[in-house]
């Protein structure tokens, strides 16, 4: 594996700071944020970082879903049974998770926990494809049309009457299973989320607010596996200033971001970003190549 694919790669505070910005402007659209850290150093004529540096980026995002969403991490720090799991860990049923019921809700830490688990075993198993067999513009050209056509058709076919509380165990695992389609660049874990919500029937905000639920676990998890790399990444960046302004910059950008399409949303649909995605693959064939 070369070194910028291995997460090395050298690169400034200003670039840094780019693609930081580019990270939380489209983390939480469903437009793929990782095709577009692949494409930018590629656009902008710099050298691409690698995987590693991206998932650190992740980090000023995920600090964005934890503090607007507080709310909803608050609900699900109080309702999980720490009590249960600490005084008998070993015994599964003492634990209490609930049967669904037409009647019953399941908490939503639970299905926070279901819409994540698929995507975090099939995205242990594939790693090395990630880091490098999926990074090629032709991979990303061919997600973005397919990932935009999809996304349209879901939010054209389905109904939007469910929110976020009529979720049940099954609708929470489909979602989570259709996340790992989100492994391969230019597909979007957002994206995905979303369409497996759509077509599940949730309003477009609901849709958008469990997706952004679901980013805050799995961003997590991808944290704690790349830290083995993090002395490699400040070596190749100016110091940790750059590691410091990348993930400022996607912090903010990706706070304006959920705010912004959360307020759109249910008003213009997911044309728009159906439309972009197409149009970015057309670019990508024309400049770059396939």
């Amino acid at each position: 594996m070369n070194e910028t694919l291995a997460g090395v790669g050298s690169f400034s505070s200003l670039d840094a700071l780019i693609l930081g910005i580019v990270q939380g402007l489209t983390e939480y659209l469903p437009v793929s944020s990782s095709a577009h850290l692949i494409l930018a150093p590629r656009f902008l004529g710099i050298e691409d970082p690698g995987l590693a540096f991206d998932v650190f980026l992740h980090f000023g995002t995920l600090l964005a879903t934890l503090i607007y969403f507080r709310n909803d991490w608050a609900t699900v720090l109080r309702t999980f049974p720490w009590r249960k799991i600490l005084r008998a860990p070993h015994r599964l049923e003492s634990w209490s998770i609930p049967v669904e019921h037409d009647s019953v809700q399941p908490p939503l830490w639970l299905l926070i926990s279901l819409g994540t688990a698929p995507v975090l075993v099939v995205g242990a198993l594939a790693h090395h494809w990630v880091e490098s067999v999926f990074r090629g513009n032709a991979v990303l050209a061919t997600a973005l049309v397919f990932g935009g056509v999809v996304l349209y058709g879901a939010d054209r076919l389905s109904p939007a009457t469910r929110r976020i509380e009529a979720l049940g165990l099954r609708d929470a695992l489909v979602v989570g299973l259709v996340q790992c389609f989100a492994l391969v660049p230019g597909v979007s874990r957002s994206g995905s989320t979303m369409i497996a919500g759509r077509f599940l029937g949730l309003e477009r905000a609901a849709a958008a607010r469990f997706s952004f639920l679901l980013s805050a676990p799995v961003t997590a998890a991808a944290l704690i596996f790349e830290l083995r790399k993090f002395s490699q990444v400040i070596a190749g960046s100016s110091g940790g200033w750059a590691l410091f302004l990348g993930a400022a910059a996607a912090f903010v950008s990706g706070w304006l971001a959920i705010d912004g399409l959360l307020r759109l949303l249910n008003r213009f649909g997911f044309l728009a970003f159906a439309l972009y995605r197409v149009a970015l693959a057309i670019l990508i064939a024309a400049v770059l190549g396939v």
